[in-house]
């Protein structure tokens, strides 16, 4: 008598299936040499103290969670402000994508590791400055309004970027909010205020975890900048 397995949950299709090491596409490759072949690291896999922060813009009534996500999954990497770039599909963000991106000169790159009508959630690899999950919602106010939030719970990945931690916070903050910023234009919103929340949940630095400065992608991004000469030799 064979054991029946238990129903999938309604929504399987929102996760991305279970990987041991990330892919990146042939038409990625290029951005994705800090990404491709590594595994993602969620808060426990990072470093410094965990850090819970969110940004938050009140859109009204202009756009409905639904459209809002919609079309923030369709142009992601359009609202960023300048400084960083997103190689996502050009068919917009789904569970299971692989996407490299680059920002403050560090090439780096993300897991999509769920999605669906009002939210979608990130996490990083190993070799990124932070360790941890990013979550883009837009969130149904009590009075029928919208507000589109970026929500993240965060560790510094090595000792090296936990010292680096006052400029990373500020920077991230002016990206963060000028990509909320820009949503709201893009919906008709021009005179948004950005709330930022940040809140230190775990004062605690993991110390057994302080190798993973070997997979610093700051390092690895100049590493590969040196060695462009000669794989175009080689070409």
């Amino acid at each position: 008598m064979t054991e029946e397995q238990p129903p999938a949950p309604r929504n399987a299709d929102n996760w991305a299936r279970k990987v041991d090491r990330l892919e990146v596409g042939e038409e990625q490759r290029k951005f994705g040499y800090n990404v491709d072949g590594k595994r993602v690291s969620g808060p426990q896999q990072g470093f410094g103290r965990l850090w819970d922060r969110t940004f938050t813009v009140d859109l009204g009534t202009a756009v409905t969670p639904e459209a809002l996500v919609a079309d923030w999954r369709r142009r992601f990497g359009t609202f960023w402000p300048k400084g960083g770039t997103f190689h996502g599909k050009i068919t917009g963000i789904d569970a299971g994508d692989v996407a490299p991106l680059s920002g403050g000169g560090v090439a780096t790159g993300i897991l999509v590791i769920y999605a669906d009508d009002t939210s979608f959630t990130f996490m990083t690899p190993e070799g990124h400055f932070i360790n941890g999950m990013i979550t883009f919602s837009g969130d149904l106010q009590d009075d029928g309004g919208t507000f589109a939030r970026i929500r993240m719970l965060i560790r510094m990945a090595d000792p090296t970027f936990e010292a680096m931690w006052p400029m990373v916070r500020a920077k991230e903050g002016a990206f963060w909010t000028g990509t909320l910023t820009n949503l709201a234009a893009a919906h008709g919103v021009h005179d948004a205020v950005v709330v930022e929340r940040t809140e230190c949940v775990d004062p605690k630095r993991i110390w057994k975890n302080w190798t993973n400065i070997t997979q610093n992608g700051a390092a690895r991004t100049v590493l590969h900048a040196m060695g462009t000469p000669f794989r175009s030799r080689s070409a």
